[in-house]
């Protein structure tokens, strides 16, 4: 309150102290009296700052991803960039690729970190489906994808992959030698030696098998690789070294993943990739996966996230950038190996693969190992 003086008036004798004593109660009453219209306004920004919250909250999401790091980065920020929601994105160390996340993600059940899960492959997926640790979610990107490559109850959604192939090398493979299907792997007229598998026991390798068991029997799918092993197969450790054995001439032909196979053909490597099966039972096709986690912390910028990764403009991304090769809904293949854009899969369900592959790396292991 400002004092006469203020307005340029003679300054006057102060009042007593009798006088204060008297008014300043009176003056500090009207002060309440006229503050109190204000108190509601007063509160007001705590109010507002508390109905901010969650939607600041759940302006991140946190995805655990088991791809490599250089090809899903890219994918997460334009994601950001697209919507402006913060991605925060663990990825799984070569040397325990997929199992620590999937450890993480059961240890974390009852208190969830994650809001999305994105494998490279499948099987892992559908176990963590059965331990309901992943939230129903109907993606409308997910209309696409053909029903063999989803959940039935939106837990869990596949796309784009690699498929199982046969590389030949065209310096020792004629054309009408050239193999057709798995069959020409017992059948051929090369030798056993001449032809190479990965140890059917790990990786896609192990996936395929799985799903030979799924889709024959598993009866019949032990007898198909005991044959393999009569034939006198070489077995090696891994897809990339069956495709670097065709490449240096090594082997006649192999079996392995079109990541391998693209890339050797990329290099201007004397090879030739055949899609096995195609007017038969078909390839297996392993797909991504992508899944919201049941209770995390950010539940709609994790049903975003999940909308974009499924949507066609990241399948072709991928299918750029040399993750994967295929589009599971058609007309989406890397051409530049001369993939088809209508590979046809194996009919059986990931569901029915994943659920053989113990039983079979347990029979297969007898065979292969011991």
């Amino acid at each position: 309150m400002q004092t006469p003086a203020a307005h340029g008036l003679p300054r006057r004798r102060r009042p007593s102290a009798l006088v204060l004593a008297l008014v300043t109660p009176v003056l500090l009453t009207l002060a309440a009296c006229q503050a109190a219209p204000q108190d509601p306004a007063a509160d007001a920004p705590p109010a507002a700052e508390d109905a901010a919250a969650p939607a600041e909250q759940d302006r991140e999401v946190v995805i655990y991803a088991s791809v490599d790091q250089q090809f899903a980065e890219p994918v997460l920020k334009d994601f950001e960039a697209d919507t402006g929601i913060v991605v925060k994105a663990m990825y799984d160390v070569e040397a325990a690729k997929t199992t620590g996340l999937v450890n993480r993600l059961i240890a974390e059940k009852d208190a969830p970190l994650a809001d999305v899960w994105w494998s490279g492959e499948f099987a892992q997926t559908v176990d963590l489906a059965a331990k309901s640790i992943l939230a129903a979610y109907a993606s409308p990107n997910a209309d696409r994808i053909p029903a063999g490559y989803k959940d039935a109850g939106g837990l869990w959604t596949g796309f784009g992959g690699r498929a199982r192939v046969l590389l030949a090398n065209t310096d020792l493979v004629t054309a009408e030698q050239m193999p057709k299907g798995l069959a020409d792997l017992t059948g051929s007229t090369f030798e056993g030696e001449r032809i190479g598998i990965a140890y059917p026991l790990f990786g896609t390798s192990a996936t395929h098998a799985a799903a030979l068991y799924a889709a024959r029997g598993p009866e019949a799918g032990k007898a198909f690789f005991q044959g393999l092993k009569d034939k006198g197969l070489q077995v090696v450790d891994g897809n990339g070294v069956v495709r670097d054995m065709v490449v240096a001439g090594q082997l006649a032909f192999g079996l392995t993943d079109t990541d391998d196979a693209c890339g050797a053909l990329a290099k201007g490597a004397p090879v030739k990739i055949v899609i096995p099966d195609q007017d038969g039972d078909g390839t297996l096709v392993v797909p991504n996966t992508v899944a919201l986690v049941a209770g995390g912390p950010n539940p709609e910028s994790g049903k975003a996230l999940l909308d974009h990764l499924l949507s066609e403009a990241v399948e072709r991304r991928l299918v750029e950038a040399g993750w994967i090769q295929l589009g599971l809904s058609g007309g989406l293949a890397d051409t530049t190996c001369g993939l088809p854009g209508d590979v046809k899969g194996m009919d059986v369900t990931l569901e029915q693969v994943a659920a053989q592959i113990e039983p079979a790396k347990a029979e297969l292991a007898e065979i292969f190992v011991r």
